[in-house]
């Protein structure tokens, strides 16, 4: 039974969760708070962590740099603050996903079991396969159906490597420019919008209406498959 850990200090908010979830066959455990989310993480740990950002102890993205201090769960954020800044805060700290309050219980349903996927995938599989292009981490080609070579430069394979070895998952541009260009490039967002157009100039059927290199506005990009 997969186990998620709810923390909320919305009792109604907790209580349709804890009602959706059991219901679907999900083991659930709750926190109100920061600090009993942290406690009881570490006595049943977690398959899936759902947070809210505005906790009553402390700030939720703390509790989310505690969790990956020790854990690698899938975490959802679901938090009322609709600020960028706040979304792209949680995802550097390394949530995989964020959602606005309201919501929707079939979308966060979805999201959940789409996170859950994505974290038991292998993460280092050798080959994935997007519409007709193959990519083949271990010899670093990218492939066509007909077989022939799509030529990447370095920076352009360490980008599409980062994503595919993440599919589905949510990168914020901060990420991004520290994996692929290192400390003290984080603000260096043009080389990213440059580099991302050039991927999907050589890899998208349409670049202009990409398929799977993904704009999140305000966030960052998403690889899909």
């Amino acid at each position: 039974m997969t186990r998620v850990l709810v923390v909320d200090d919305e009792p109604q908010i907790v209580r349709a969760l804890q009602i959706n979830l059991k219901a679907r066959r999900y083991e659930v455990h709750t926190a109100a708070n920061g600090s009993s989310a942290l406690t009881i993480a570490a006595q049943h740990p977690p398959d899936l962590v759902i947070l809210d950002l505005g906790l009553p102890d402390f700030d939720g993205v703390d509790v989310i740099r505690g969790l990956r201090g020790w854990t690698e769960a899938p975490i959802l954020v679901l938090s009322g603050r609709t600020d960028s800044t706040d979304k792209v805060e949680a995802l550097d700290a390394g949530a995989d996903d964020y959602m606005t309050k309201p919501f929707g219980i079939d979308e966060l349903l979805a999201r959940l079991r789409a996170v859950l996927r994505r974290s038991s995938a292998t993460p280092d599989e050798p080959v994935i396969y997007f519409g007709s292009t193959k990519v083949d981490l271990a010899a670093k080609r990218v492939i066509l159906e007909s077989g022939a070579d799509i030529r990447l430069t370095p920076t352009e394979w360490h980008l599409l490597e980062v994503f595919v070895r993440h599919p589905g998952k949510l990168q914020s541009q901060h990420q991004l420019l520290t994996e692929v260009w290192g400390p003290g490039y984080e603000t260096a967002t043009g080389n990213l919008r440059f580099y991302m157009g050039q991927l999907r100039r050589k890899l998208e059927v349409d670049p202009a209406r990409p398929r799977h290199l993904l704009t999140e506005p305000g966030m960052g990009y998403r690889f899909e498959p």
